[in-house]
């Protein structure tokens, strides 16, 4: 009698499922999961440079408006010369009216030509003439040369922004002194008609002169 027992045969090993199949190959190996979480900080650091690169150009942007409006103000036209006319002006328009260390050295030396031009036998009339009468108009004539200074002075200043290009507008002050230098130009100019051709004051003349 054999005592010797057969060994069971062993269970044959099952073959893998179609699923197990699928899910083998779906499943990623550590070698592929790598680069892809790696293209993780490679996409944040795209975009932060991205961002820094949209920063650096508003920045440029912002710097270029800057600088072109410090140009515009640059390019802006100065009223230095206008405002300085406007005032030489007016002050011509005063010393039209209230007269001048000029207007007194002329009137000065009129009364000296008049008087070497005496004879002596020059009545009252001519003494008078030649004393007053004279340096009167002499005054009056260089108070008046002032007078359309001032008025040709003041006029240039309000008309010029008309003729300049682009056309530029005055500050109201420089505006105001210029009228202001007309005004007392005008007047200066009336007074010199009426001083000098005696419309407002009449010659005095001597009682009985030339009889």
């Amino acid at each position: 009698m054999d005592t010797k027992k057969t060994p069971a045969p062993q269970p044959a090993e099952a073959d893998p499922t179609p699923t197990d199949l699928t899910k083998a190959e779906t499943s990623p190996t550590p070698e592929a999961a790598a680069p892809a979480k790696a293209e993780v900080p490679a996409q944040a650091d795209a975009n932060a440079d991205a961002a820094s690169a949209e920063a650096e150009l508003a920045d440029a942007d912002l710097d270029d408006e800057s600088f072109d409006e410090d140009l515009a103000e640059d390019r802006k036209p100065g009223h230095v010369g206008s405002a300085a006319f406007a005032i030489v002006s007016a002050g011509l328009g005063v010393v039209a009216l209230s007269g001048s260390w000029v207007s007194g050295i002329v009137s000065e030396r009129a009364s000296v030509l008049a008087r070497l031009e005496l004879t002596q036998a020059a009545d009252a009339n001519a003494q008078i003439a030649a004393q007053f009468v004279d340096p009167w108009h002499a005054t009056a004539m260089v108070n008046g040369i002032f007078a359309v200074l001032a008025l040709i002075i003041a006029t240039f200043v309000l008309a010029l922004p008309a003729f300049s290009s682009p056309e530029r507008h005055l500050p109201t002050w420089v505006r105001s002194v210029s009228w202001a230098g007309i005004g007392l130009g005008a007047l200066g100019v009336l007074l010199f008609v009426l001083m000098y051709f005696d419309l407002l004051l009449a010659v005095p003349k001597a009682a009985g002169a030339g009889a």
